[in-house]
């Protein structure tokens, strides 16, 4: 079977759209524009709900405002940028807003990220001004920061702007303050007008979202104002959520995902934004049943531990039109587990970095398909404006149903690395992002995700894919989360490793794990070696770190 060119470019997916979700959309204006819209539609309107805490769409206008009126005052100029090392509370969204209304562009960071890694943004980002928390500050970051292009610090403590004061989460005393021109609570509520800067324009750099560091040093994408607003207007149209929705916060707002389908599609849509600082289960589930959110997206991992606590109910739940998953593709055991004890139907969603989140998702009007042939769930389906094509090694396009790697043009794909021009020529080919993932299409248009290229495993010259048999090992009652990763082996070059956490109270052991991969996988899947840890290591935005893993000392366990 042959595919002509044609097939790709004539995205037999949107056949599978609603009118809404094909309708064509330009993103004319910023994040900003549509925040200030929402601000004049519904002012008195809780923006922002912390905890016991309460923001009004007028009250963030105001304190983003003079955020922005005190960067100016200290010499922040448009084009500058901004780090914002803070976790999912007020003081990042005002950060954030503060920063854009400043003209300046945001450099989020990973609160996760140790000196050195934050060293690197910092420098490679020639950062301007850092605001971060104040713990942050004076345990590292203020040696990090000296002998950077950093000249402003704002620090704030993110026990602000609520009372409750869960000590789960918010298990840190607030730190002596420092003058009022330096503490970031006290700045926004100074009353400072914001500066008058020419609005932003659709292809300006409105964040440098740097990439994990999965595959290597963190390079930062250049997500235009553009990217970024194409995809919250399509999370508006797409989701079919209730007027005046109200999104919970699962995945981090420094992340991509968190930044777009969470804030973004929030601000955009004049919703109502729950932020409980950092995931925790307990914390997670008692926000579901306080402010019962319409939308929510999270990594699978994250699904896996809210399922997993011991005080779950199906009325948390209950009040969800929509659950997406990002980071990472969804096992198909895992949907079907969860929508029998819970009820929601979890939909897959596909992005990276430089594609400002999603390329790809499941409408909410539809169910995703399962392979026949490979058990592999499809992780949605492109956008109307989204070109997705499935290439070989040499950039020719495969038929229908063959593996090669995901290629994406569209609107939301960004211009290219931070002055890294030879990685933006590699990796953005005439405008098209060479994702490195490898995966393939059905005739509707359904998209499937196999694996990383790089994660391919040789095992005596026959390819394994990781998410294979993770697949398999996720469908087995005592496993929680899995990781396969391809370890050197005198005899077969590489063999099958698999990593395993297991669920509270189950009992299993290697033996069992890997004979039950043995009666489901060809001779040459099935893991050889099997290890359990309490956990496995996992990125802040909650993808499991086969890099790691594959670093890791090997304790020679073999069934």
């Amino acid at each position: 079977m042959t595919t002509p060119a044609s097939h790709y470019a004539a995205r037999p997916w949107v056949a599978l759209l609603d009118e809404s979700q094909r309708a064509p959309v330009d993103p004319a204006d910023s994040l900003v524009d549509a925040f200030r819209r929402s601000v004049a539609e519904a002012p008195d309107r809780t923006c922002l709900a912390y905890f016991d805490g309460r923001l009004t769409y007028r009250e963030v206008d105001e304190l983003s405002d003079s955020v922005a009126g005190h960067l100016a005052a200290r010499g922040l100029e448009p084009g500058d940028r901004v780090a914002v090392l803070l976790q999912n509370s007020p003081q990042f969204v005002l950060a954030l807003l503060g920063a854009w209304k400043a003209g300046a562009t945001v450099v989020p960071v990973n609160p996760m990220y140790k000196s050195a890694e934050v060293s690197h943004v910092l420098r490679d980002g020639e950062v301007a001004a850092l605001i971060c928390s104040d713990r942050a500050w004076e345990s590292y970051l203020r040696q990090t920061a000296d002998g950077s292009t950093v000249r402003i610090v704002l620090t704030g403590c993110e026990r602000d702007f609520q009372t409750r004061g869960d000590e789960r989460v918010l298990a840190f005393e607030r730190l002596p303050r420092p003058s009022d021109t330096d503490d970031l609570t006290a700045v926004a509520r100074a009353g400072h007008k914001a500066p008058q800067v020419p609005a932003p324009a659709p292809a300006d750099t409105a964040l440098i979202s740097y990439t994990s560091g999965t595959s290597g040093a963190p390079k930062g994408a250049t997500n235009t104002h553009g990217n970024i607003m194409y995809n919250a207007e399509r999370q508006r149209t797409g989701l079919r959520l209730p007027e005046a929705p109200v999104y919970y916060a699962l995945a981090p707002l420094f992340h991509i995902t968190g930044m777009v389908c969470q804030l973004g599609a929030c601000l955009n849509s004049a919703g109502t934004l729950v932020l409980t600082y950092r995931f925790e289960a307990g914390v997670v589930l008692e926000a579901f049943a306080e402010h019962r959110p319409h939308y929510t997206v999270g990594p699978s991992t994250a699904f896996m531990a809210l399922a997993a606590h011991p005080g779950v109910t199906r009325d948390h739940f209950a009040s969800f039109v929509n659950i997406s998953s990002g980071g990472a593709p969804v096992p198909p055991a895992l949907v079907e587990k969860f929508r029998a004890g819970f009820g929601p139907y979890i939909r897959n969603g596909y992005g990276l970095t430089e594609c400002t989140a999603p390329c790809a998702s499941v409408p909410p009007q539809l169910e995703a398909p399962v392979d026949p042939a490979s058990g592999t769930l499809a992780v949605g389906v492109p956008g109307p404006d989204t070109v997705v094509r499935i290439v070989d090694d040499q950039g020719a396009e495969v038929p229908f149903g063959e593996q090669g790697e995901i290629v994406v043009r569209g609107p939301q794909v960004v211009p290219g690395y931070w002055r890294r021009p030879e990685a933006t020529a590699e990796t953005f080919p005439d405008g098209e992002l060479r994702t490195g993932d490898i995966g393939f299409m059905d005739e509707q248009g359904w998209l499937y995700v196999v694996d990383r290229k790089k994660d391919m495993i040789n095992a005596s010259g026959f390819k394994v894919w990781p998410r294979e048999v993770e697949d398999v090992l996720y469908t087995h009652p005592a496993v929680r989360e899995a990781a396969v990763v391809g370890v050197p082996d005198g005899y077969r070059g590489e063999t099958v490793k698999a990593y395993i956490s297991l669920r509270p109270g189950a009992d299993a052991d290697a033996d069992t794990l890997a004979a039950y991969c043995k009666e489901r996988l060809a001779a040459y899947k099935y893991p050889r070696q099997v290890e359990i840890l309490p956990d496995l290591p996992k990125t802040a935005s909650g993808k499991i770190l086969r890099r790691e893993l594959r670093s890791r000392p090997r304790d020679g366990r073999q069934p």
